[in-house]
């Protein structure tokens, strides 16, 4: 494994980042090009420019030599409204991906890890993510670290 350093995202990461978010939307292009419109990415500049200063969404990257590797976008939520669930917090991982020119060199696990002693340290109960169905690869990985189903999400093409 090469040696690699997980810190919070900055705004001069942003052109590595959007590397790395035009990778991972090829990826669900490619199994939902219903849903995905290929050749895009998930955020703009100015979009990350606002999520990499906000402390209730954190951006985790892995850096090696001056090269951002991978990342992991994560999302504080808790629901303090609703009488029906209880207000666990839950630190939401709401994109996790390592460059396909880095991957098996278990960069993804580090930076899961670090995700979780982070939500740890952060007093939440809970983390969470979702995969969709078709990314094989994502799901062996998330299984491999000790992810469980939590829920499934089911639909109808009209």
């Amino acid at each position: 494994m090469c040696e690699v350093i997980i810190r919070r995202a900055r705004l001069t990461d942003i052109p590595q980042i959007d590397k790395l978010l035009f990778e991972v939307h090829k990826v669900h292009s490619d199994i939902r090009p219903d849903l995905f419109t290929p050749g895009e990415k998930k955020y703009a500049d100015e979009e990350l420019e606002r999520i990499i200063v906000d402390d209730q969404k954190p951006i985790f990257v892995a850096e090696h030599g001056g090269k951002i590797l991978g990342y992991a976008f994560c999302i504080f939520k808790q629901d303090l409204e609703s009488k029906s669930v209880t207000d666990i917090k839950t630190l939401y991982i709401d994109d996790l991906c390592v460059d396909e020119d880095s991957r098996g060199m278990h960069i993804g696990t580090k930076l899961y890890n670090y995700v979780i002693d982070f939500a740890k340290s952060s007093g939440c109960y809970n983390v969470t993510l979702n995969v969709w169905t078709g990314n094989d690869n994502a799901m062996k990985f998330y299984e491999h670290v000790g992810l469980k189903v939590q829920k499934i999400g089911m639909e109808t093409i009209l």
